[in-house]
């Protein structure tokens, strides 16, 4: 159940960032601005993806101890 939940969320959240897009490419010359925050934004979520999926020792941590 709780799988589908987030199946469905998942599809409306690309489906609101499709049309986000399309918006920001219609509105062609303001919405570049926000086409870059976007970006922006990616980039930086990836990195710190990529920062936790590095770092063994959190993982340690947060298996071994008490919270």
């Amino acid at each position: 159940m709780e799988k589908i939940a987030y199946t469905i969320l998942a599809i409306i959240a690309v489906a609101f960032f499709i049309c986000m897009l399309a918006g920001f490419i219609a509105a062609f010359p303001y919405g570049i601005i926000g086409l870059l925050l976007i970006v922006a934004f990616g980039l930086l979520f990836i990195k710190v993806l990529k920062e936790r999926l590095s770092r063994k020792e959190d993982d340690y941590y947060s298996k071994k101890f008490e919270k």
